[in-house]
């Protein structure tokens, strides 16, 4: 029902996906085996998270139920970009449909804003864990970290859907040319008609920064709790074991945050298509690619775990 409402406001019935179209055509194929090795390892490094987590029982506790669920995520949030940009790098027709693109837009939004959220709530787990350590099992038994999880996919689902139907209500006019290698909202409102397409643009805008901010700050105020804490225990070792704790989830924050800022913060002006398709993929595949990375490096216990899964995994002829 929804779906058709979308079609019915739209004089066009799909788009072309020009992303990386205007590069040469020989740097195409080293792209294609460039972002295919990183979503590659992308999967499989989420997946052993996964496994690992599952499979070990000393990892049975919140901080590592939020990962695995962070790790499903992220798995889904690459999956609804990455296969679809890998087969336009190789195709000279890139048009998507009105209904793929509506879904893919759907999908990036809800499993990415779903991963933002589930940030916060790592950052307080993090927070319980070191400020309230007394109160840690009551605060994060079984059923509140379920209550937080959900939430989490919920409000993703809640933008997801707020964000499309108010993008594919408008009216697509003109050229159906979609100058990213996915569906996404700035350049789909350029090609959008109508006295209703400043409104549009100006809630979906405040909708997103709202969400992403607040989520944001409240992991800073986790963090600025944390740090306190930890300044105030009185040896070094508590500080350093404390801190060792949050530094795999506060170097993902950043690298998350860090690489959003710089797409969607950056001043308006003239900028090349090329520039503006490299620099999406540093969200859209760098970010995912670098998660499973500093999880499995800056923490020692899952470190420790994935190789012992890994050698189940792999077992090595002696």
């Amino acid at each position: 029902m929804i779906t058709m409402l979308w079609l019915n406001h739209s004089s066009m019935s799909g788009f072309t996906l020009i992303g990386f179209s205007t590069f040469p055509q020989k740097v195409l194929p080293a792209f294609f085996l460039l972002f295919l090795l990183m979503y590659l390892f992308t999967l499989l490094g989420n997946l052993l998270i996964m496994a690992t987590v599952w499979s070990e029982r000393v990892l049975h506790t919140p901080m590592y139920l939020f990962l695995c669920t962070l790790s499903i995520s992220e798995i889904l949030y690459t999956m609804a970009i990455i296969p679809r940009m890998l087969a336009d790098l190789l195709s000279t027709q890139r048009s998507i449909t009105l209904l793929a693109c509506a879904s893919q837009m759907f999908s990036s939004f809800t499993f990415g804003f779903t991963h933002s959220f589930l940030l916060t709530v790592m950052g307080y787990d993090r927070y319980v864990a070191i400020c309230h350590p007394l109160r840690y099992n009551v605060l994060m038994s079984p059923q509140g970290c379920a209550c937080l999880v959900g939430w989490s996919w919920a409000g993703g689902l809640v933008m997801g859907m707020v964000v499309t139907m108010a993008i594919f209500q408008l009216t697509f006019c003109g050229l159906n040319e979609i100058h990213h290698f996915f569906c996404h909202v700035p350049p789909l409102l350029k090609l959008a008609c109508g006295d209703d397409v400043p409104v549009v643009s100006l809630g979906v805008g405040l909708v997103c920064i709202m969400a992403l901010l607040g989520c944001c700050l409240l992991i800073l105020l986790s963090f600025a709790f944390i740090l306190v804490a930890i300044l105030k225990m009185p040896s070094a070792e508590g500080r350093h074991k404390a801190f060792s704790t949050c530094a795999s989830h506060l170097s993902v924050v950043v690298v998350h945050y860090g690489f959003a800022s710089v797409i969607y913060l950056k001043p308006k002006g003239p900028q090349s298509l090329q520039g503006d398709t490299l620099m999406a993929t540093t969200y859209t595949v760098l970010t995912p690619f670098l998660s499973p990375i500093i999880f499995s490096l800056r923490n020692k216990d899952l470190k420790s775990a994935m190789k012992k899964t890994f050698s189940k995994l792999f077992p090595q002829n002696s």
